[in-house]
């Protein structure tokens, strides 16, 4: 039963109040510069801002509460809607018709339940009789809110529907617990998605949204750099055109002024040497004007916020790689200060690095400015030989070579600053992704939660423990006997029989016993006693040490068993106070014992045909009660020898040995004695009183007969014959005649 009850109100459970989850997973692969993981070179090569990454400082990233406040806005999981069932209650994601949106989620009110009704035919809304239209901003008790038609619409709602408006930031909370964002393992760089949810669309969305969200903030954090260096460049070009444009007018103004038209060989030859120079202290001006905007970055980035210049021109690999390096860092550490504490460890970790990145680039841009000036001076130095040399030349033509230097000096520069702003151009192209997508968000087809087999078998499990506890407390806390060792260890008497408990039967009289297992249990009495055919167990007295043991149902068997072996038998029923046993062979007040005790009959005048083949009955007569003083004038034993003479065998049915002392006057007349104790019934009290009172030493070959015992574990019906017993031990007839009337009636 136990068993049935736990598997059903599982099922009830599971179908009727749990609510099923699915897991939901996802992976997403991360260029790691530390684990193999790169461009291609053609990728490099267009993309001059493409930076790698570390899983670890990713995995923090995506699991930044920022990027999940912006995934709870998108899906607008602040403002849920439900289903109310009767049993449980459901998330609509794919059943309702509409979904809510909040103009401004980070000042909305909260609002635990709010219904609502849709109107299909008029499209509109419907709370508290109020009608608001959709797919536009309108002003109501919760706030400015837009009803939209709802795209994930899958199903129909059958429950009325309802909506709450949350915090974001509560949302927030049991979503950053519930997605698990973890590395493939130490030498991958995919990172796997994981989530439960008990609606598999809301669960795709939200992984999605989320990997989506991720990869925007990364696509815009390297466009706003690469848009600053494309602004650096622009300017520089517009500052060289200008300049361009003035030596231009220059020569046209020289040459229309001074009517110069064509150089000689010699300033040929000096342009030629010359220009060389010129160019790389062109370039070396361009590589300090660098280096100083790079110096101002460094030193003023405490003070002011802003993106990293533009390192073109410069060709000091290691300078490139700090500012990267710092870029990388400052980058890390907005991040992490958006997401977790000031104290957080991995955030003063990074503030410590970009502490110490920084002097190392000062130290890089001294030791370069002063190689470029040193390089500068010299060059100077060798133009300023060559001037000298220029006295020689005619002044024209020196102010026309020196206005052309300067023109195919700034040329190269503009060449220069052209291809570099098409470069920048070129990193706007999406080709060259920080991550890539493996597997898009996908649900199970099966739910996680809860596992069904699970839940089965910690019914079973449960239900088999509580039956053996519940059998094991009642074991030990009962008071009555259980178990054969129980007698065993308190009484020094063979146990003859263990009689199974018999269903009670609806009728009062003695009907012979139609179960095989009931006779073969008396046949094995009657065999264990040697009771077939040797005499010398003739008289036969049964008791027991309380009424209700069942004394009367094993005298009338016994008796019947002993009779169907063709053995002659009488049946003396001497419990003159409940003389159950003339009752169940209809011989109640009829002439018997005490008739024959107070001399009002004959032996032979009480002798009862039974309607059984061999079997007689001694009633216990009329005026049944006390009748113990009778029992000492000897008349007893008188009987006992007329009895002797005719039959085989005496069986002799007694009172209670714990309550009168009728079976003790009986005992010394007998040949055995049968003491009855009954499963789940006797006291266990009882059977010790009985051992230490030495109540059993003045009993005659004693010998234990088990009854009524039961299969572990079923609680059955008690019942008796009429006896009454408790703290009083009260010993009387009243049950009897209360029987006897009823069945009158």
């Amino acid at each position: 039963m136990l068993l049935i009850a736990a598997s059903l109100g599982t099922w009830v459970y599971l179908n009727y109040y749990s609510i099923p989850t699915y897991e939901i997973s996802a992976s997403l692969i991360i260029k790691d510069e530390n684990k193999g993981v790169n461009d291609a070179k053609i990728t490099e090569s267009i993309d001059a801002f493409t930076s790698n990454k570390i899983v670890e400082n990713e995995i923090k990233v995506l699991y930044s509460r920022t990027l999940f406040k912006e995934v709870v806005k998108k899906l607008k999981l602040y403002a849920p809607v439900f289903e109310e069932g009767e049993f449980k209650t459901t998330s609509a994601y794919i059943t309702s018709p509409v979904q809510i949106e909040v103009k401004h989620p980070e000042a909305l009110k909260e609002t635990a339940k709010v219904y609502f009704k849709y109107n299909k035919a008029r499209k509109q809304v419907i709370i508290h009789n109020e009608k608001y239209a959709i797919e536009k901003w309108v002003q109501t008790p919760y706030g400015i809110l837009r009803f939209s038609r709802n795209t994930r619409k899958a199903g129909l709602a059958n429950h009325p529907l309802y909506f709450s408006l949350i915090k974001p930031n509560k949302v927030v909370e049991p979503l950053y617990e519930n997605i698990k964002i973890e590395a493939e393992n130490k030498l991958s760089t995919v990172i796997n998605f994981t989530l439960y949810d008990q609606i598999p669309v809301r669960g795709e969305d939200i992984l999605n949204t989320l990997i989506y969200t991720y990869n925007s903030i990364a696509i815009n954090e390297r466009n706003k750099l690469a848009a600053n260096t494309l602004e650096f460049v622009e300017d520089r070009i517009k500052l060289v055109e200008e300049e361009l444009k003035d030596l231009e007018n220059k020569v046209v103004k020289y040459k229309s002024s001074e009517g110069v038209v064509n150089l000689s060989e010699q300033s040929r030859l000096y342009l030629e040497s010359v220009e060389g120079r010129d160019l790389k202290i062109s370039d070396i001006d361009l590589q300090l004007a660098v280096l100083d905007k790079v110096e101002n970055y460094v030193v003023l980035k405490d003070k002011a916020r802003g993106l990293v210049p533009s390192t073109l021109g410069l060709n000091d690999a290691v300078l490139t790689q700090l500012l990267q390096k710092l870029y990388n860092a400052e980058i890390e550490y907005q991040k992490l200060r958006n997401t977790t504490a000031e104290n957080n460890p991995m955030l003063l970790m990074l503030a410590e690095e970009i502490q110490n990145i920084r002097p190392g680039i000062l130290e890089n841009i001294k030791n370069q400015r002063d190689a470029l000036q040193a390089r500068r001076t010299k060059l100077a130095s060798t133009n300023r030989h060559y001037q000298a040399e220029l006295k020689f030349i005619p002044k024209q033509e020196k102010e026309l070579t020196e206005i052309s230097r300067q023109q195919a000096i700034k040329n190269n520069a503009y060449s220069f600053l052209l291809q570099k702003r098409e470069e920048t151009v070129l990193s706007y192209a999406p080709s060259a992704k920080d991550s890539r997508v493996v597997d898009m968000a996908e649900a199970s087809s099966l739910p996680a939660k809860p596992r069904q087999l699970y839940f089965y078998l910690i019914a079973v499990t449960l239900s088999f423990a509580s039956g053996i506890s519940f059998i094991t407390c009642k074991e030990l806390l009962n008071r009555k006997l259980l178990f054969r060792s129980e007698i065993e260890a308190n009484i020094n008497a063979p146990i003859v029989a263990e009689l199974s408990l018999m269903k009670r039967r609806k009728v009062k009289s003695f009907v012979e016993p139609a179960e095989a297992s009931i006779l073969e249990q008396f046949r094995k009495l009657r065999v264990t006693m040697g009771l077939y055919g040797h005499h010398n167990k003739k008289i036969i007295m049964i008791t027991s040490s309380i009424p209700g043991e069942g004394k009367s149902f094993v005298c009338s068997n016994l008796a019947y068993i002993l009779a169907t072996s063709g053995q002659k038998v009488v049946l003396v029923d001497f419990d003159l106070r409940n003389p159950n046993a003339s009752v169940l062979f209809d011989m109640y007040k009829q002439d018997g014992i005490t008739e024959f005790l107070l001399s009002k009959s004959a032996p032979e005048a009480i002798v009862k045909e039974t309607g059984f083949p061999n079997l007689r009955i001694v009633p216990a007569g009329i005026a049944i009660g006390d009748y113990t003083d009778f029992m000492l004038n000897g008349k007893f034993k008188t009987l006992l020898d007329y009895l002797e003479k005719d039959f085989d065998y005496i069986i002799i049915d007694t009172p209670p040995v714990d309550l009168v002392t009728d079976a003790f006057l009986i005992s010394k007349h007998c040949d055995v004695t049968l003491l009855v104790m009954r499963h789940d019934y006797t006291p266990k009290n009882l059977v010790q009183d009985l051992a230490q009172n030495h109540v059993l030493q003045s009993l005659k070959n004693v010998a234990i007969v088990f009854n009524g015992v039961k299969s572990r574990g079923f609680v059955k019906g008690q019942y008796g014959y009429g006896y009454g017993y408790g703290n009083a031990s009260v010993y009387d007839d009243k049950t009897y005649h209360a029987r006897r009337v009823k069945a009158r009636a």
